[in-house]
């Protein structure tokens, strides 16, 4: 769980205590006037909630195998961070515009377009299916869920105990599942462009590279702003495929995912002291 000063990560050791773990913030990031930057504000963030993800994940891995101690960085983690952007670029950007590419000759530059588009998002959609099937990642979908209910609950101003959170539903409009939904339609828009230009494959594929941070920063503002505005009808028309995408990242946990996610919140609002967090 993150909040605006600090991160909490709840992890249960082979015993099956709960190991928290708090971590402040870096408050010229999270405090400081590059929030108050549009565009800026997203990437940055997003760096930063992605650094924090891995090291997470370690840490948790960390401890779950006993380890007496656990470290929340280092060159693993790193490299577990950039062996991901290559092979998630690789896969979602530099495939689907190879496949376009090979019908590139009998199509229009923005037919060709939205075919790279389809196979992205069929791409994105399929990967996400088949690593749910995995037995560990049902288990990582299970604390997803979780850590939604714990949010809708404390949005909600419901008690935060584990028969109360229960009652909440598994999605929420913050969810990352939702930013990379968006980044999979936004890129159709942004690529599209490139078609007409006539480029060798080489050059073309390296401007999509280059477009990925331009199309994050984009979708990271519309999910801000569509989370901040969900009382218009339209907003809640327009978030139903994000909403229903995170029937594939979450699972319905048990309620000892739940005593966790809760832990981990209620370790992040008592560094707050005042304030909303966010789910990460």
């Amino acid at each position: 769980m993150r909040g605006s000063k600090a991160m909490a990560v709840a992890v249960r050791n082979p015993k099956g205590e709960i190991v928290l773990h708090t971590q402040p913030l870096n408050q010229k990031l999270y405090g400081g006037r590059t929030m108050r930057i549009p565009f800026v504000r997203g990437l940055t963030m997003l760096w930063d909630a992605l650094g924090l993800g891995m090291r997470s994940l370690m840490y948790s891995a960390d401890v779950a195998l006993g380890e007496e101690d656990a470290k929340f960085s280092g060159p693993l983690a790193w490299g577990t961070i950039a062996f991901s952007l290559a092979f998630g670029i690789g896969l979602f950007i530099l495939l689907p515009k190879g496949v376009s590419a090979l019908f590139e000759s009998s199509l229009t530059p923005i037919v060709s377009a939205l075919m790279e588009g389809v196979v992205r998002l069929l791409l994105f959609v399929a990967y996400i299916w088949l690593i749910g099937k995995m037995n560990d990642i049902k288990r990582v979908f299970g604390y997803h869920g979780a850590e939604h209910k714990t949010i809708n609950a404390y949005e909600a101003g419901a008690e935060l105990t584990v028969e109360s959170v229960q009652r909440f539903p598994l999605s929420h409009p913050r969810c990352g599942t939702a930013f990379l939904l968006t980044v999979v339609v936004f890129s159709i828009l942004f690529f599209a462009p490139l078609n007409t230009l006539n480029l060798p494959l080489v050059a073309s594929l390296a401007l999509r590279i280059v477009l990925v941070p331009i199309v994050a920063m984009v979708a990271y503002e519309y999910i801000r702003f569509s989370a901040r505005h969900l009382d218009s009808p339209i907003i809640r028309a327009i978030i139903v495929p994000n909403l229903a995408m995170q029937s594939l990242t979450t699972r319905q946990p048990d309620d000892s995912m739940i005593e966790v996610a809760i832990t981990a919140f209620k370790r992040v609002l008592e560094s707050e002291q005042v304030g909303t967090a966010a789910a990460i």
